[in-house]
């Protein structure tokens, strides 16, 4: 099954921007643009190093039950630029209807210019699946045990 994911534009949004597309046959993630207020189209939004901003998209999403929305980077803008999400992969869980808007971290040591436009991240729909939660009072046994941080790498 396909999900068909429903967007509804901002009333303030520049709908020339289009929605989000994949931009190849193969792509994994379709690219979302920056759909700044109109006070800030001209100049744009200038992200500090080390500082976080949340971009708008001038999108309200409805994603269908049993899926989520992932807000991954650009691998383009954090290689060049250092722009990344603080909380990667981001979710926009089903039930939420609000603005969809896209965290970035500027992890470069220059500032960066978001402007009107910009691809800023990608958007990869995933399948949900919801746990069971249950406390026992043991766990079963694994080869691995209890072995945690870089126990299977080398010494």
């Amino acid at each position: 099954m396909i999900p068909v994911l429903r967007f509804m534009w901002e009333d303030w949004a520049d709908l020339a921007l289009g929605l989000p597309r994949y931009e190849t046959d193969g792509a994994a993630g379709a690219d979302i643009r920056a759909n700044l207020a109109p006070a800030d189209r001209e100049a744009g939004v200038t992200l500090a190093p080390m500082a976080r901003v949340i971009v708008a998209t001038g999108l309200r999403v409805e994603i269908p039950l049993g899926f989520e929305m992932q807000i991954r980077p650009r691998s383009g803008l954090a290689l060049k630029h250092g722009i990344s999400l603080p909380n990667t992969p981001g979710t926009i869980d089903s039930d939420y209807r609000g603005p969809l808007g896209v965290a970035l971290i500027n992890l470069g040591a220059a500032p960066y210019v978001i402007a009107h436009g910009d691809r800023i991240a990608q958007i990869v729909i995933a399948p949900v699946v919801q746990a069971l939660f249950e406390a026992v009072q043991a766990l079963s046994k694994t080869a691995r045990g209890e072995g945690g941080f870089g126990s299977t790498g080398r010494s």
